[in-house]
């Protein structure tokens, strides 16, 4: 797994630091302090080989020198010095390390490649180099030479920047706000972001998980731990690089708009995270997520003193796309009971500039026992007549001692104190209020808040199925492209495309290539004679916007017209475009639709990414418009809407005046259409559909581009190399029949097993989930299930076996691959009811078969000793069985594949 040995290295029992100094102004002599002033819990050892004490702390010469060998080596020391210090610590079996030193470098041959491979030879892992050093509060460990050690809290940041991470523990440190954890991560030689996703997501001191992010390095890697991550907490990310979009050069209007921070913006919403624009609303929305749970809902109440600015957070919530709640009949009496007859009589709640402690407790009661809201935000504007202070103080304590009464079914309670001086901040963030300096801040936060909220339901949700009747003919489409690179052409002709389209049932414009004028005069009398007038437009290989050279004509009713049509377009493209290849025209039916929306649609390719859909509205303008959507692929109906929905042009794809709407789903199935086609034809570099008319009738593509080549497969493992994103993997489905004739349907585990997964539960006893999990197990969360069932495919598998005669779950086996996808860890649970069927047998011959098919090089588990059945099915498969060294109790066992 991406998390090995992880927690030897964020929460060591022992470290020895390598390079501590007493030399003035040296990152050896800040860490080797800060580890000192936090009085780490375990054991410490200091390796110096020029002092036998530093700081009152005996120093040794040698890691083999100390009388015990540490879980995690801190190293400070110079560059050269590394790969040998890393051989050498894995050779003791040291678990990790933290490399703090700069200036390893990069590629093949480097220091860095070197201390790499030193750490793989002995299974080590190694948080940097090139970084600030890891924080964590709970074992009181600060191996950093940040300026200040957090608290204890409930939020993990995980950064990119050394710098952002300092900042962010000096702003912890005025807000009360405490971590589970800091991490530095450097240059990601090998613990990335994904990795530490995957800590912090099982991790049940952290409520909440916060990124910095430059770039990164493994998309689906991490599209996969995040997209787990959020499932089950707040993941929310600033990333730096805003301004850099369309940094390459793009053929395509769909290339165009595909910017590189586009796409991270796609890549983020599809894995569930929280994308915040800037440190400030990182900031806020760490006080927020850590400190409250996600409300059931968005609507808002709002309690103020200042009817102006408790308006102004209404405008602010709507914009952001919260709901102003409103007051349930009973409690708009009750208020009317205990508040001046001034009071504003809706919300906001304006309880009046005079308003003491008492009055805002009264209001602040009525409005958390209203149903007809989900949250309360607390405003105050500071006055001469009421002591601000002693209005927070009096909050305060009427939410804790609420929060007491309801505990988890509490809802959220937000403040901004406007104008605050220190002491009152304190006392809201001492009782654990979220607390912003204005509302409109502190809007933001309950948005995200709901957004969360949000991205949790959608990531769970089942998307309904494609509908049956497609059926594409593949083999058609990947004969179209194969022959044109074949050719050794990048740019597919308006037959082909036309043709490529077809085969996935999208309809496009009856199009013909003439390549003399003779031969468009002939196409166009085919047409004439169906009624239709025709369009002409340049072909040519080098002339993608063929309206940049006068290349298009529309309406032509006559031979003549067509004939005079076709010379004057050549003539003009020979002008502009000397250096062009002009192999004739291309004649077309000319669609007329007096209603229809003109969309773009289509596939681009983004370096970090891979496939990449845009939506939008189309044109020769839709750069400049820049109304478009991207998403990550693959793309169902469900996902396809939510695309679609993100578009100003959306808007307009429903009914107005005398214009219909336009067939329901018939643009989001194109989407759905195109993302498969990537999927099963890679080498479309680039797919461009302007226009796309789309009304009541449907959708008709009346001009695309379509760009090929050959790619090498941009991620490991199974499903489409060109996906960050794996689909479901449908092509694993199998009919097992085991002793007795049983039959048993094993298919991939989905999100809407959970409560099958519930079921199956009550049937294994509690000796066999003790085997299983090496624990009693009492109770089985909803957060717990859901990390089991609702997987992506990348890294993990989960096949359930259903019953083929009663649909019952009967067993589950699992696999988990490591970081760097060479080995996997298996786990099987079957019903104790069922045991000695065959069933598990099967089930392991599964994973194994699948295991190969991913490429993976080794299969391994643990199993307690006492666990003599599944030991023995393990040695009658091949498996090497071994016990822990360090664990008696336990056995590993490896299968090599």
């Amino acid at each position: 797994m991406s998390t090995y040995r992880l927690r030897n290295l964020l929460l060591p029992r022992s470290i020895a630091l390598i390079g501590g100094s007493p030399r003035p102004n040296s990152v050896g002599k800040a860490i080797l302090d800060n580890i000192v002033k936090a009085r780490f819990e375990g054991k410490l050892g200091l390796v110096n080989s020029r002092y036998r004490e530093i700081s009152d702390i005996a120093a040794v010469g040698s890691l083999a020198e100390l009388a015990f060998v540490p879980e995690l080596v801190v190293i400070t020391t110079p560059p050269p010095s590394i790969p040998d210090l890393i051989d050498r610590a894995g050779a003791l079996g040291t678990a990790g390390a933290l490399i703090i030193t700069s200036g390893l470098g990069h590629g093949e041959g480097s220091l860095a490649d070197q201390t790499e491979k030193a750490a793989q030879k002995y299974g080590m892992r190694l948080i940097g180099p090139n970084c600030l050093g890891i924080m964590m509060p709970t074992i009181k460990l600060n191996a950093s030479f940040s300026a200040h050690m957090p608290v204890v809290g409930s939020l993990a940041l995980i950064s990119q920047s050394g710098a952002i991470a300092a900042g962010m523990v000096d702003w912890a440190a005025q807000r009360g706000v405490g971590f589970s954890g800091i991490v530095s991560i450097g240059d990601q030689l090998d613990v990335d972001l994904a990795d530490l996703l995957d800590h912090f997501a099982l991790d049940g001191g952290t409520r909440a998980i916060l990124l910095y992010i430059e770039a990164v390095k493994d998309a689906r890697k991490f599209m996969s731990a995040a997209r787990a991550a959020a499932r089950v907490k707040p993941v929310v990310v600033v990333k730096s690089g805003r301004g850099a979009v369309g940094a390459r050069a793009a053929a395509t209007h769909t290339g165009a708009l595909a910017g590189a921070d586009a796409v991270y913006d796609a890549a983020f919403r599809r894995a569930g995270v929280l994308r915040v624009s800037d440190l400030r609303e990182l900031f806020d929305c760490a006080e927020t997520l850590g400190r409250v749970e996600s409300p059931m809902g968005k609507r808002l109440a709002i309690l103020t003193n200042g009817g102006g600015i408790g308006v102004l957070a209404v405008d602010r919530l709507v914009e952001l796309g919260g709901v102003p709640a409103a007051l349930s009949p009973v409690v708009h009496d009750k208020l009317d009971a205990i508040l001046p007859p001034t009071w504003s009589g809706s919300n906001p709640v304006d309880i009046v500039g005079d308003a003491d402690a008492a009055r805002y407790t009264l209001a602040l009661e009525a409005l958390l026992a209203d149903q007809a809201n989900d949250a309360v935000l607390v405003m105050n504007v500071q006055t001469a007549i009421a002591s601000a202070s002693a209005i927070a103080t009096a909050v305060t304590e009427f939410v804790s001692t609420y929060r007491k009464q309801h505990q988890r079914w509490a809802k959220p309670v937000l403040a901004a104190w406007v104008g605050a001086e220190q002491p009152v901040i304190e006392t809201l963030s001492g009782a654990g209020i979220p607390n912003y300096p204005t509302g409109d801040d502190a809007v933001r936060g309950f948005m995200h808040l709901v957004r969360h909220r949000e991205v949790v339901e959608s990531l769970a949700a089942v998307p309904p199925a494609m509908p049956s009747s497609f059926a594409p003919d593949v083999e058609a489409a990947r004969k179209i492209v194969a022959t044109a690179l074949a050719d050794g052409r990048t740019w597919l002709d308006p037959v082909e495309i036309s043709r490529l389209l077809e085969a996935y049932d999208i309809a496009m414009v009856p199009t013909f290539a003439a390549a003399s004028v003779d031969e468009a005069v002939g196409y166009a009398e085919q047409l004439f004679a169906q009624g239709t007038t025709v369009v002409l437009k340049i072909l040519s290989r080098d002339i993608i916007h063929k309206s940049d050279v006068g290349g298009v004509v529309l309406n032509l009713t006559t031979a003549e017209a067509v004939r005079n049509a076709a010379n004057e377009i050549m003539a003009r493209a020979r002008a502009v475009r000397p250096d062009a290849r002009i192999s004739g025209v291309i004649v077309q039916a000319m669609i007329v639709r007096a209603k229809a929306r003109e969309l773009i649609m289509g596939i681009a390719d983004d370096p970090t990414f891979g496939t990449v859909i845009v939506f939008g509205r189309g044109g020769t303008a839709v750069e400049i418009i820049n109304d478009k959507a991207l998403g990550l692929p693959p793309l169902d109906l469900h996902l396809a809407r939510n695309l679609i929905e993100r578009t100003r042009v959306s808007r307009l794809l429903h009914a107005y005046r005398d214009v219909p709407a336009v067939k329901p789903d018939a643009v989001a199935l194109v989407l759905v259409k195109l993302a498969q086609l990537a999927a099963d034809v890679p080498e479309i570099r680039e797919l461009d559909i302007n226009p796309l008319l789309a009304d009541e009738s449907g959708v008709m593509a009346v001009d695309a581009r379509v760009a090929v080549g050959r790619v090498p497969p941009k991620f490991k493992g199974s499903g489409p190399s060109n996906f960050a994103v794996r689909p479901y993997p449908s092509q694993w489905e199998r009919h097992l029949q085991v002793k007795d004739g049983w039959r048993i349907l094993a298919r991939p585990i989905r999100p809407e097993d959970e409560p099958t997964i519930h079921e199956f539960l009550k049937h294994v006893t509690a000796e066999d989930l003790r085997l299983r999990f090496f624990a009693p197990m009492k109770e089985f969360t909803h957060e717990f299930i859901a990390r089991l069932t609702q997987l992506d495919y990348a890294r993990a598998m989960a096949f359930v076996a259903l019953d083929e005669a009663t649909n019952e779950l009967v067993g589950v086996v699992r696999i988990h691959s490591d970081s760097v996808y060479e080995s996997g860890e298996y786990a099987i649970l079957l019903r104790s009811d069922l045991k000695g069927r065959g069933l598990g047998w099967a089930l392991m011959q599964l994973i194994i078969e699948y295991a190969k098919a991913e490429g993976l090089k080794m299969i391994s588990g643990d199993v307690l000793q006492e666990n003599v059945v599944m030991l023995e099915m393990c040695r009658n498969l091949g498996f090497e069985v071994k016990t822990d060294p360090t664990e008696r109790d336990l056995c590993n066992v490896k299968l090599r594949l």
